[in-house]
């Protein structure tokens, strides 16, 4: 664990502005967390870098969550390249514990964590394990308590966030919580799955009483984009329902709808608009900027179709994260979530589908406006319905996001629990395509719902399109019975790096069982 060592700000310190998208330079050289971090300005560097810090993780999301879903899969079942191959596995539930867009991940993952850790340790904030508390201790920076306090409710968000995500993807994980050197770092073993979400639960509830809670129409121009109080108690009830902490959910997920200002946007098309950005259904998402700055974003070109020039988008596409032909199916001609969320190169049998939501037109290849939702309030929504469970309220819920994408409320069949399980997994599918949330949502299905197996939606969908896309893969070619063996409860989970493994002389660091 080498990489857990302290930030030093480099010659160009280059910080993406949450709120307006402005860019700060800091030229500062031969400069370490012992000096810096002395006043506001300096803080206020240190948080603008943590949002920052969410790019490099954003980037492999989509490999780590829809790729191993029934949304999407490895466009190029032929290729023998060794990043095509790396996807190639993880769509097969066959990833080796040396996969590089793994380890590329948990490092970016944990680069920001230790990004967090530094400037809340600066802050005076400080996490006491054995309670699960966090504590604020005086610091000599000359810096208001609202202040402080807002810095340090961002950074316990972002936190959380990441250590949200890392417990979904690998169980128990390493738990930093602040800044530790090399050394240091190699005493540190896994930590225990509940030992994670204590954590997670200590930062969410904290930000949440040092974050503004001022409504979406009242929030100033300075702070839009910024996480505030309602962004913080919409994870925090994710996180209670992941847990299978129904009532503990609902108290989170009603506050903010009936306190928050937040609300659904008119259409579906007018959440994702480059035009409409921190918009009243943005609670919090991960802000790009175009322009040529290093700050844009990459996944227009990404997730592109493959060898289509400039007829899509400018410098082309790579074809990665392609759609599913159940996808594709799903998404009906008279759901306005279609257009936004897929379209098609060419015509006929040859036609490809691709992955639309993010790609809007780019002067630089790789240099997209388009922002990564992260909660929305549509998200709320349908999570309270599933807290809720079957009831003429969740119905409701659920038919508002049904009514905004122009198919109308739920059904009247859709009477017993089994049918609105289905009902809601399947616009939770929907609402959120190409989002990263629909591998989470699978996995909390096994907890949540009592007709609803994450295990046999994977193996299903193995069966439903073994035909069409994976019996083309070659080196070799999967049986159906092969594919449908690799998805087991233990590789619900993603391996440990087995860099972490084998470069810790001082401790025996445990994989996860099946790899």
């Amino acid at each position: 664990m080498k990489y857990i060592q302290f930030v030093i700000i480099s010659i160009f310190c280059i910080s993406i502005s949450a709120c307006k998208k402005t860019i700060d330079l800091y030229p500062e050289s031969n400069i370490n967390t012992a000096t810096f971090y002395s006043n506001y300005s300096e803080v206020q560097a240190g948080i603008l870098g943590c949002y920052n810090g969410l790019h490099n993780p954003q980037y492999r999301e989509w490999q780590m969550t829809e790729l191993r879903s029934d949304n999407s899969w490895q466009g190029v079942t032929g290729s023998t390249n060794s990043f095509n191959r790396d996807l190639s596995d993880l769509d097969q539930f066959i990833p080796a514990t040396t996969n590089a867009g793994i380890y590329s991940y948990w490092l970016d993952t944990y680069n920001n964590i230790l990004n967090c850790n530094v400037v809340l340790k600066k802050l005076g904030v400080s996490y006491d394990p054995a309670s699960g508390t966090i504590n604020m201790a005086s610091v000599n920076i000359p810096i208001s308590d609202v202040d402080r306090k807002q810095f340090a409710g961002e950074a316990m968000f972002i936190r959380a966030y990441h250590y949200f995500n890392l417990v979904r993807l690998f169980g128990g994980v390493f738990l930093i919580y602040q800044p530790v050197t090399p050394t240091e770092a190699k005493t540190i073993n896994r930590s225990s799955v509940a030992d994670i979400y204590k954590l997670i639960e200590a930062d969410l509830t904290t930000a949440s009483t040092y974050l503004s809670n001022a409504k979406f129409s009242q929030i100033p121009a300075a702070n839009v984009g910024k996480a505030n109080a309602w962004a913080a108690k919409a994870l925090l009830g994710k996180v209670y329902l992941t847990q299978n902490r129904k009532a503990d959910a609902i108290v989170q997920l009603q506050d903010v709808i009936a306190n928050s200002g937040f609300s659904l946007q008119p259409t579906y098309a007018a959440v994702f608009s480059i035009t409409n950005e921190m918009n009243s259904e943005i609670l919090f998402t991960n802000r790009y900027k175009s322009g040529g700055l290093g700050l844009g974003s990459s996944f227009g070109n990404d997730f592109g179709p493959l060898n289509s020039g400039s007829a899509v988008i400018n410098g082309s596409g790579l074809g990665w994260n392609a759609p599913t032909t159940e996808m594709d199916t799903a998404l009906i001609a008279s759901d306005a979530r279609r257009n936004v969320n897929i379209s098609f190169y060419g015509t006929g049998p040859a036609a490809v589908v691709y992955v639309k939501k993010y790609l809007f037109p780019v002067a630089i290849s790789g240099d997209g406006e388009s922002d990564w939702p992260i909660i929305r309030y549509a998200d709320v929504l349908l999570m309270l319905a599933e807290a809720q469970g079957f009831s003429p309220s969740s119905i409701a819920l659920i038919s508002q996001v049904r009514e905004r994408a122009g198919i109308g409320p739920v059904p009247n069949t859709v009477n017993t629990v089994a049918l609105f399980e289905k009902e809601l997994a399947e616009q939770r599918r929907l609402e959120f395509a190409f989002e990263n949330q629909r591998w989470f949502d699978l996995v909390r299905y096994n907890t949540t719902m009592t007709t609803f197996s994450a295990e046999q939606t994977i193996k299903d969908h193995f069966a439903h399109t073994y035909a069409v896309h994976y019996s083309t893969y070659t080196a070799p070619t999967p049986t159906l019975a092969q594919l449908q063996a690799n998805v087991t409860t233990n590789r619900l989970l993603l391996p440990i790096p087995q860099h972490e493994i084998d470069t810790n002389t001082q401790l025996v660091i445990a994989q996860n069982p099946g790899y």
